[in-house]
């Protein structure tokens, strides 16, 4: 009688799931109830918070560029590795292919870094 590969899989999520749930239900009864303002307030490195306007402050646009551009880049990346896995069984279909890919996502980085997208200024 052979096994699903798949159980090992699902049992180590449940396992993972009930550990969560545990460890969240559980916090509140064991953990420490000493709160005092020093706890209750935002920690930044050791400093003293900055005074925030309500409703939080404005952030420039070109942090959300570069974590955008960052995506992007990452994902393109992640393709990279099933192609360099399956490569001997794709040939030289795989391999230009992967050189278009890799042609298109080098343009878009040219693209981006002449427009100064990579600047952190």
């Amino acid at each position: 009688m052979t096994i699903n590969p798949y159980v090992p899989i699902v049992g180590l999520l449940i396992l993972g799931a009930l550990f969560a749930l545990f460890s969240v239900s559980i916090a509140p009864i064991v953990g420490p109830h000493r709160y005092n303002r020093a706890k209750l307030d935002a920690y930044e490195c050791g400093i003293e918070p900055a005074p925030q306007p309500v409703g939080g402050g404005r952030f420039p646009v070109k942090f959300y560029l570069t974590a955008m551009l960052f995506i992007i880049f990452d994902i393109e990346t992640i393709f990279l590795y099933p192609w360099a896995v399956s490569f001997g069984a794709l040939g030289l279909f795989g391999f230009v292919e992967m050189v278009l890919f890799i042609v298109t996502v080098f343009i878009a980085y040219t693209y981006v870094w002449r427009r100064g997208g990579l600047n952190w200024d």
